[in-house]
């Protein structure tokens, strides 16, 4: 008797914890489920060469902005804020203006592809050398 008692309060939580998301399934079958926070993560890589296509990946890191900064990223929340602040736009990133790099032309491509705040991203950047990456901002293509 005390295991049909057990099984019976079991089953009452779940119908009263999982009743608001049967009724929002039902109502909307084919709809995706709704979240707090749209997605946000995002694949950064990096490698020598002139092209994404061209070039062989030398690193790569995974970038998380919601609901917090995570991943593998060394700057994770630096990075989240920053792009926060460029409302996601990877053009509209503002480096440092204080670094100065040699003219030594060695490519360096970076691309970003994922989805931030529910929206596809794809993105690919050339850059003259490894400083000059380095200086276009401060710490979302740092890694």
């Amino acid at each position: 008797m005390r295991n049909t008692a057990r099984w019976a309060a079991i089953l009452g939580l779940t119908a009263a914890t999982c009743a608001p998301l049967t009724g929002a399934a039902l109502a909307a079958p084919g709809a995706a489920p709704s979240s707090l926070y749209a997605p946000s993560a995002l694949v950064l890589t990096t490698g020598h060469g002139e092209t994404a296509t061209a070039a062989t990946p030398e690193r790569a890191v995974t970038l998380n902005c919601a609901p917090t900064a995570s991943g593998t990223h060394p700057a994770a929340i630096d990075a989240c804020a920053e792009l926060r602040g460029a409302g996601g736009d990877l053009s509209a990133l503002r480096g440092r203006g204080d670094v100065q790099c040699t003219k030594l032309y060695d490519p360096v491509v970076v691309t970003v592809q994922g989805v931030w705040q529910g929206k596809r991203v794809s993105y690919e950047r050339t850059f003259g050398n490894s400083c000059v990456k380095e200086a276009a901002s401060s710490s979302v293509f740092a890694f």
